[in-house]
């Protein structure tokens, strides 16, 4: 039998309140020292999630550490008057609301609602570091997902879109931080019930009108497509969300496998072709997309990933073979596969200096590092240079002109920068974003392949130099 429609908003209030503890219980939040961020629009969704927020907070305890935080997009002339209604509501919850304005600049309307999107989950990382969030709540509910599994759908994506969104998850991505949570209690919610507890309770929110734009995809699907739903197939939600979860059991036994093939095949930072040609073709390109999100590499399309393959699995074994990514390079190298980010190389002629007077670290940004002076005490066998020779001297940081020797040890003799390369087995690619580093015409270090003993002390407290790549 339902509740009476008087006490309907009652069985919902709850029902908000429980899957809001549960959330909170199941990533292991103490409410006793933990920081609590929701994102707050002032829009109907998370007017509610900040008001059932704010009386749990009241009741444990803890509401000076639950922090609202409002992103101004400056994309409607209204956005000023919804910010001026959330710091008004906050105050009346005893709350103090944070901020952040984000400008969109140089999109195409086609490009808005996802360069919005993009924005917005940005400020709300910032501002949680700024708050010392460890949590951010947002407001998506049921409709909120059948919506997101519908339009994968239409998209053709795979099972990670088709997932739809995780009650809870990390989204460094958006947030810009893997040790921030992102939490979505209201998930199992429709957001037909957050009106009910919403009118009750007599809140007051804000309407976007860009909501109700048809330009904007999720508007089309939502005034156009889902009403239609809805009278064809009544309770349409509940079916695409279980059908999410099916899709999110597939995709965890998917990454399973990745794992495991990444494991056999990984080497290091790279991948062995020969085991790589052992697996199947959806093996293969199930691995390569989970080490593609390892590396925060965003998905190519499935036709990329088939050209990607065939070029990896056909071209000669010494062909150095390089396939451009958006988001970098994939190479293949002495039987090897590689990624690498997308970079500039460094200007013919760039130069850096420095006069060095202690320093721990050196940021070369022209070649994408850092080179570290690494002190080594007395005892230790390891080489490096005199403090006292190195103090004050001005050193320099440049590319490879041609020509340049190094000689890596007094027993050994000194040989070609390319012949270190190569013993070092420093693909060719990278080479140009090894810096070397000079004290008047001595070369001191090759990143890629170390020191040269010209310089090295012969006891003492010694400084070792060390590159390390971005």
């Amino acid at each position: 039998m339902s509740a009476h429609p008087r006490h309907a908003h009652e069985t919902t209030l709850v029902l908000l309140q429980q899957a809001l503890q549960d959330c909170l219980s199941a990533s292991g939040f103490d409410a006793a020292h933990d920081t609590l961020a929701v994102a707050y629009s002032g829009g109907l969704d998370s007017t509610v999630l900040l008001w059932v927020a704010a009386q749990w907070a009241r009741e444990s305890g803890s509401i000076s550490r639950l922090a609202p935080l409002h992103v101004h997009h400056g994309l409607s002339p209204h956005a000023d008057a919804w910010l001026a209604h959330a710091q008004a509501c906050c105050a009346q919850l005893g709350l103090v609301l944070q901020s952040e304005r984000v400008q969109l600049e140089g999109v195409a309307d086609s490009g808005v609602e996802e360069a919005a999107r993009l924005a917005r989950y940005a400020a709300l990382g910032r501002l949680c570091r700024q708050q010392g969030a460890r949590m951010l709540l947002t407001a998506h509910h049921l409709d909120d997902q059948a919506e997101t599994v519908l339009l994968q759908l239409l998209r053709g994506s795979g099972l990670a879109g088709l997932s739809g969104m995780d009650r809870c998850n990390t989204a460094p991505a958006l947030l810009g931080d893997d040790r921030l949570l992102m939490s979505r209690p209201f998930l199992g919610v429709t957001r037909a019930q957050l009106e009910v507890v919403a009118d009750a309770m007599s809140l007051k929110w804000v309407e976007d009108e860009s909501n109700s734009d048809p330009r904007y995809t999720r508007n089309a699907l939502r005034h156009q497509v889902m009403p239609a739903l809805g009278q064809v197939f009544p309770g349409y939600q509940q079916r695409l969300a279980r059908a999410a979860g099916h899709a999110q059991g597939a995709q965890e036994l998917l990454r399973e496998v990745a794992e495991q093939d990444l494991a056999h095949c990984r080497e290091d930072e790279h991948l062995r072709m020969p085991p790589l040609r052992a697996l199947s073709e959806q093996r293969f390109l199930n691995l390569m997309r989970h080490w593609f999100g390892l590396r925060g590499m965003r998905m190519p399309s499935a036709a990329w990933m088939q050209e990607m393959r065939h070029q990896l699995l056909q071209a000669d074994v010494e062909a150095q073979l390089c396939v451009s990514h958006p988001d970098g390079e994939v190479h293949r190298y002495r039987e090897r596969v590689f990624l690498a980010p997308r970079r500039t190389p460094p200007d013919e002629g760039a130069v850096a200096t420095l006069r060095w007077n202690g320093q721990a670290q050196w940021r070369l940004p022209a070649w994408y590092g850092m080179l570290h002076f690494d002190r080594i005490g007395a005892d230790d066998v390891r080489p490096g240079f005199d403090p006292a020779w190195l103090q004050g001297q001005s050193l320099l940081a440049c590319g490879r002109s041609g020509g340049e020797r190094i000689r890596l040890a007094a027993n050994r003799p000194a040989r070609s920068l390319k012949q270190q390369y190569q013993s070092a087995d420093v693909p060719a690619w990278e080479r140009p974003y090894l810096p070397l580093v000079w004290a008047g015409e001595s070369l001191l270090f090759a990143a890629g392949i170390g020191m040269d003993c010209g310089q090295f002390a012969a006891c003492g407290e010694r400084i070792s130099l060390r590159w390390q790549p971005d």
